[in-house]
């Protein structure tokens, strides 16, 4: 059956008509998908072992698989994987290749864009310098800091420091200035912050040539267009992610720029036994990142693409909209986003459910579909990489049912008066899936409202909560480096005692329990 024939008829099966049939895997099948896709008794080698696939509104988050890679690519890494290389002539051509493609002096491909920071970073502290790799993370007698500007400080400052290295964040330009010394290895600046910060590109480039210190961007959600907007303006290293909107292989990256620190780069890098070792890019990531990036040089129809996803948008509102109260807005690329959003609004006196609680129905209904319909607000956005041709209907459809049955409004909360006073410091024992931890909590209340300070091992940030009659709930945040950490508590509260189940976002669940102590024991 051809694409097109695919299409249609996915278009005359309801939702219903499909689940009756079998299921998601059934529907495919009928649509004449791979057999690696679904099998006959429309089961795939997900569902064989009891994990549910999904329609991905999320785009290209990594934990939801990212985007799906294209076809080009997937037929590179199966040709690939029938042929034994060698890994150091294979990077050898493709660097030459990607160079050819993406106007810099050299590229290699690396196990995603972390792993592009982990390698530029060492390259700058090691250089190709055996004996210098073989001693990393030990940074002694190296270079041991790393400069970043406040507005790029995130998350993946984790791969950064890796290496061993100590990140040294400043504000304004007299701060950036004075922090270059013999002991920066590198200055690290995000992408899409950038601009945000009082110092550009172009002086920090000037100032770290002058210094020998290079200059790293991490450009992971963004696209490497000719001219590269950062190598152009003096940075000397830049990285991006494979396996978002390029659809490359989902483990993979891109590191580009100064021909000798991406060659130290690849040493630093596996499979030579060096710090990056563990960071494993194989022949066939390989070869098939290069190939989405021929494929995007030469091929890919950008405009074409947003005309297809705006009508998968124009579908979806006109299906939702018919539900009072909803509406919906297109939102053009902004920032990292290379692509437009839809925002899906409502209004909460006619659709009486949060954002989390329709983002809960999406996920355990059939089809399931994940989102970023989460938190206690009434709007969300829809991202269409990840999604695949007619999933759009599905969607429609499958939203239309959860905004339709909402109730109409909800009466306000009411909250039982506190059955204990929590006022005071409380020495809380956190039991990991591995391992534990000790902390504490200094509460204050004003009637349910419960506000105070939580202190970690190392951090320490703000709290707020509720109690309803003896249950307590409980979130605080917690900077530490360049990210934050959520802990949300829930449990139930004695005289002198709380215990319960706390979340602790992407690092899992654990046990908490908390003992009230003594003016003397605070």
């Amino acid at each position: 059956m051809t694409q097109s024939g695919s299409n249609k008829l996915l278009a005359k099966l309801s939702r219903r008509e499909v689940f009756q049939a079998g299921g998601w895997a059934t529907a495919w099948s009928l649509l004449g998908s791979s057999p690696a896709v679904a099998k006959a008794d429309g089961q795939n080698l997900y569902t064989r072992i009891g994990v549910r696939p999904f329609i991905n509104l999320t785009a290209t988050y990594t934990i939801n698989g990212g985007a799906l890679s294209r076809p080009e690519v997937k037929q590179a890494m199966e040709e690939a994987s029938h042929y034994p290389v060698n890994l150091d002539e294979l990077m050898e051509k493709v660097g030459e290749r990607l160079a050819e493609l993406l106007g810099c002096e050299w590229g290699i491909v690396t196990a995603g864009c972390a792993a592009a920071l982990v390698h530029a970073t060492a390259a700058c502290v090691a250089g190709s310098d055996p004996e210098k790799m073989l001693q990393l993370p030990n940074l002694q007698g190296l270079k041991d800091q790393v400069i970043m500007p406040k507005q790029s400080r995130n998350v993946y400052d984790h791969a950064i420091r890796v290496p061993g290295v100590r990140i040294v964040e400043v504000g304004s330009r007299e701060e950036f200035h004075a922090a270059l010394s013999e002991r920066t290895a590198m200055i690290a600046v995000l992408g899409t912050a950038e601009a945000k910060g009082s110092i550009r590109l172009e002086e920090i480039a000037e100032a770290g040539r002058k210094a020998a210190v290079p200059v790293l961007v991490d450009a992971a959600a963004e696209l490497p267009v000719v001219p590269n907007p950062y190598l152009s303006r003096g940075a000397d290293l830049v990285g991006y992610s494979g396996g978002k909107f390029l659809r490359g292989p989902q483990c993979a990256g891109l590191l580009l720029g100064r021909k000798d620190l991406v060659r130290a780069a690849w040493l630093n890098s596996s499979p030579h036994h060096a710090l990056g070792r563990a960071m494993k890019v194989g022949k066939e990531e390989i070869m098939g990142m290069l190939t989405a990036m021929e494929v995007w040089r030469n091929k890919y129809d950008l405009q074409a693409e947003y005309q297809k996803w705006e009508s998968w948008y124009g579908h979806i509102s006109k299906v939702i909209t018919q539900v009072p109260g909803v509406q919906t807005q297109v939102k053009p690329p902004a920032g990292a986003s290379p692509f437009p959003v839809m925002e899906v609004a409502w209004d909460p006196q006619q659709v009486g459910l949060t954002a989390e609680e329709v983002g809960h129905q999406l996920r355990e209904g059939e089809p399931r579909i994940f989102s970023h319909a989460e938190g206690p607000g009434h709007s969300f956005i829809i991202r269409p990489v990840a999604m695949k041709e007619g999933e759009y209907r599905m969607v429609a459809e499958r939203l239309q049912e959860v905004l339709r049955r909402a109730p109409k409004g909800k009466p306000p909360m009411t909250l039982r008066a506190p059955a204990v006073d929590v006022v005071g410091r409380w020495e809380v024992s956190i039991e990991f899936t591995g391992g534990a931890a000790r902390h504490q909590l200094h509460l204050g209340t004003n009637a349910n409202e419960i506000t105070g300070t939580h202190v970690a091992r190392i951090a320490k940030g703000e709290l707020s909560g509720t109690i309803d009659g003896e249950k307590v709930s409980l979130r605080s945040s917690l900077p530490y480096e360049g990210t934050r950490l959520t802990y949300e508590f829930s449990g139930m509260a004695q005289a002198s005692e709380m215990s319960g189940e706390v979340s602790v976002g992407e690092y899992g669940r654990a046990r908490w329990s908390a003992k009230r102590l003594r003016a003397a024991e605070a």
